[in-house]
Formats: C-alpha cells, structure tokens, sequence
C-alpha cells in the first residue's frame, strides 16, 4: 500500500547506473545498481544515498546515470486488425 502512495504522489521508478573506482585499484572501474522510488527531477532519494557512499564507502564515484519510468501512466489503446467467428 506504501508503494502505491508514492506512486500517487509523484513518485517514479528510479534506476541509477552508479561507476566508481576500485579501492584498492583505482584504475579498475566497477558498477553499482541502485533502484528506489524518488521525485525526478531532484532525486531526494537518490541524493541521500549518493551522500551515504562518499562519507562511508571508500570506491570513488566516477558516474551516475540515471533512468525512470513512470508508473501509472495512461492505458494504451490497441485495435484488432482481424475480426471473424469460429464455429
């Protein structure tokens, strides 16, 4: 039910792309992803997290990209192409 509040406030699916730098070899890159609801454009959420992992995790951010979807969105409408009655 929580989930569907927040879908009913705005909220959308967010999926961040997180690349940062291996600790121990700063030369490698690894990826990180994290999904959560958030409110585009200014990802509170997402924000909070970011600012979790430069104060506590020790692999360097390189990039974030990010993508979301909206959840409830208006049905699509489809037509039938062939109508015909079996017997």
């Amino acid at each position: 039910m929580a989930d569907l509040r927040k879908q009913l406030q705005n909220y959308r699916l967010i999926t961040a792309n997180i690349v940062y730098h291996m600790p121990d070899h700063a030369h490698l890159l690894q990826e990180y992803i994290w999904q959560d609801y958030d409110i585009a454009p200014k990802f509170p959420q997402l924000h909070k997290f970011l600012d979790f992992w430069t104060k506590e995790i020790e692999g360097k951010l390189h990039s974030v990209y990010v993508a979301k979807k909206e959840l409830i969105t208006p049905g699509d409408y489809r037509y039938a192409e062939w109508e015909a009655t079996l017997q």
